[in-house]
């Protein structure tokens, strides 16, 4: 049985489509990617939060969540 993954929006439970790859360049390390889940009713403002801040690096299917991302 595999694990459905959920929207990382607050107090949604759907079923994520898309995974939100970031990272906060000063924080993180340039190659790392921290992994945002959205639905798609969430993958816009999600995506929206990201890029204002300048952390958003790619949205890809959730089948294409690099290994090491996290």
């Amino acid at each position: 049985m595999t694990e459905m993954l959920r929207c990382s929006a607050k107090g949604c439970r759907a079923d994520a489509t898309q995974a939100l790859l970031w990272n906060n360049p000063r924080l993180h390390d340039t190659a790392r990617r921290k992994v945002w889940l959205a639905c798609p009713d969430h993958v816009e403002s999600l995506g929206s939060f990201l890029g204002v801040r300048g952390f958003l690096r790619d949205t890809v299917p959730v089948e294409a969540i690099p290994v090491d991302a996290g």
